[in-house]
């Protein structure tokens, strides 16, 4: 596949991913998170808000569509020049628009359990919003405030989104009961797990630090039986100042309990350190993408 075909490719997938997206959330909002008026955080939940509490009548998805124009500007400075306006354009139109679609031909809930709409209604949300995430955009509102604390704070997805919507989630206790409100806390909490998972993928790997006496024969054991890559560098005690070689592994998850085996046989003296690799790429894991 030649570069420009490739570029194509994934111009194509982006859009696929926003439109399917875009039509998951406005799915969770319609049939899960509006009849049980829930509103967990966000312009989707500030939309919610008014669309019950000012007298004249707008419906959710045109709510949705007015309160994103302001953060457009921040979000094309911060987070992606013209390509991601255009494309959060894109996001924010068809969410807005699928969504009231399907208030005006009459689409309702299908349970009336709190719980139940809070789960799937957060967990169907975050799906959406994952692939959104994926195809680097946003559906706008506060999921650009939230982005923007993700890369200048380094704040999880899922927490960022505590904080960006705080102030939604306390107009939802004042208009729909503090029940209410806490339920939408919770489904707030699990969308931002779901869109986490979905955007940063299910191949989160595991890098491991081993400091041992036996340096050549555990990474030997390593690169045969697992098939894994060691770096090795030296580094020096600051108790007692003796040199002490350090190896460096990266691995996926399920080859966690492998990897603490083969230390264990090799050199039972080890101090081995694992920790989680929120992406990884290069040889043996994910691929980068030319865009």
């Amino acid at each position: 596949m030649s570069l420009v075909s490739h570029r194509w490719f994934l111009l194509s997938r982006d859009y696929a991913l926003i439109v399917v997206g875009a039509i998951i959330q406005a799915i969770s909002v319609a049939v899960f998170l509006a009849p049980a008026d829930l509103a967990p955080g966000g312009v989707s939940g500030l939309a919610l808000i008014l669309s019950r509490a000012l007298p004249f009548a707008l419906a959710v998805g045109v709510w949705v569509l007015l309160l994103n124009l302001p953060l457009f500007v921040l979000g094309m400075r911060y987070l992606g020049g013209w390509r991601f306006l255009i494309r959060t354009i894109v996001t924010v139109v068809l969410y807005g628009g699928a969504t009231a679609l399907l208030e005006r031909a009459g689409v309702g809930g299908v349970t009336n359990d709190i719980v139940l709409n809070t789960l799937f209604g957060g967990i169907i949300g975050g799906i959406g919003m994952g692939l959104v995430f994926r195809a680097q955009a946003t559906t706008g509102g506060t999921d650009i405030l939230a982005l923007l604390l993700v890369r200048w704070r380094s704040i999880p997805l899922s927490q960022s989104y505590l904080v960006t919507d705080a102030i939604v989630i306390a107009l939802a206790g004042l208009i729909f009961g503090w029940e209410r409100a806490l339920y939408a806390v919770i489904a707030l909490y699990v969308s931002g797990v779901a869109a986490e998972t979905i955007s940063e993928g299910v191949q989160i790997g595991r890098t491991a630090f081993i400091i041992t006496q036996k340096p050549e024969e555990v990474a030997q054991a390593v690169m045969r039986r697992m098939g894994r890559g060691v770096t090795r560098w030296s580094a020096i005690g600051a108790y007692t100042g003796a040199q002490r070689p350090i190896l460096f592994v990266v691995i996926s998850r399920a080859e966690t309990s492998v990897l603490k085996a083969l230390v264990a046989q090799t050199d039972p003296q080890a101090f081995m350190v694992i920790g989680q690799a929120q992406e990884v790429y290069g040889e043996g894991f994910r691929r980068f993408e030319q865009r």
